[in-house]
């Protein structure tokens, strides 16, 4: 199964015990990304067994870049930060919060876009 979510990707924030009452800026913004993925993901049916989970994150470019260079990096690789292991462990703690562990193999990638979004393909076993 393929879902696709119209967000700016962001990676997972370091949370400690104390941010249950403290509400740092990075931690508020980060559960608003997790609530706008669920919220997007409505109630599409979501595998609770996941094999395979191949995610690509499309990162918008700054508005400060030329058109040129906006040309010439519309579908290049992103290098730079979030990292691509926080935007993916962002998805799979939103969408399997218990037990990602189940999640064998996958291919992650970060590509720079004129809108932010966030593309998940799914499969199961059998």
């Amino acid at each position: 199964m393929i879902y696709a979510f119209n967000i700016d990707p962001m990676g997972a924030v370091r949370q400690t015990k104390a941010d249950a009452w403290k509400k740092r800026p990075g931690v508020l913004r980060y559960r608003a990304f997790k609530d706008s993925l669920r919220y997007q993901l409505g109630n599409q049916p979501l595998p609770k067994d996941p094999l395979i989970v191949n995610l690509t994150f499309y990162i918008a470019m700054p508005d400060s870049w030329s058109k040129e260079k906006r040309e010439a990096m519309l579908g290049a690789y992103h290098r730079q930060k979030p990292d691509k292991d926080n935007c993916e462990k962002a998805v799979t703690d939103t969408f399997w919060p218990d037990n990602d562990s189940m999640i064998a193999d996958g291919r992650t990638s970060k590509r720079w876009a004129e809108k932010g979004r966030i593309v998940m393909e799914v499969h199961t076993f059998g």
